[in-house]
């Protein structure tokens, strides 16, 4: 029988809520303190802050399907509170990456609903390479599925079935 919920599950709720936090707070400097398109160079040719929105998916892709983006949304975030919800006490490295995924899709929702686009504004290149704008919602939602997927292919163990 899986446990569920439990004191450990709490954490990852912390998590979500922490990338929810910082997410929106550089978003609100960024809109707050920038002009869109204005771009402050941290490390030449390498990193920038940029102020860049996006009304899609990433990299703009469905620019404008708000809708396809709020249903998705929606389902997203319940499945990830029904997996962790049913985390064991040893998969903390799914829950890790579960709790940034739901901080990522929360932080980037809150925009799509209340601004009907979403900030962006950390800027890399990669040799020359204009990577697309992304922020901390981005970000955190790329780390959580990696280590969803390093929890899967190098810890998980299958389960039996009740024969």
């Amino acid at each position: 029988m899986r446990r569920t919920g439990g004191f450990g599950t709490v954490a990852y709720y912390w998590l979500a809520a922490a990338v929810i936090i910082l997410d929106q707070w550089t978003k609100w400097l960024v809109v707050r303190y920038m002009q869109l398109g204005e771009s402050i160079p941290v490390i030449d040719n390498v990193l920038y802050i940029t102020s860049h929105r996006n009304r899609g998916a990433a990299w703009g892709m469905l620019e404008g399907q708000f809708w396809l983006f709020y249903l998705i949304t929606v389902i997203v975030v319940a499945a990830i509170v029904i997996y962790i919800r049913r985390l064991k006490p040893s998969e903390r490295l799914a829950g890790v990456g579960l709790g940034l995924m739901l901080g990522g899709a929360i932080g980037n929702f809150i925009d799509r609903v209340f601004r009907k686009e979403v900030v962006d504004f950390i800027h890399t290149y990669i040799g020359t390479y204009s990577f697309p704008v992304f922020n901390i919602a981005d970000s955190a939602l790329t780390v959580g599925v990696i280590l969803l997927f390093v929890h899967m292919f190098f810890f998980a163990t299958p389960e039996k079935g009740n024969e």
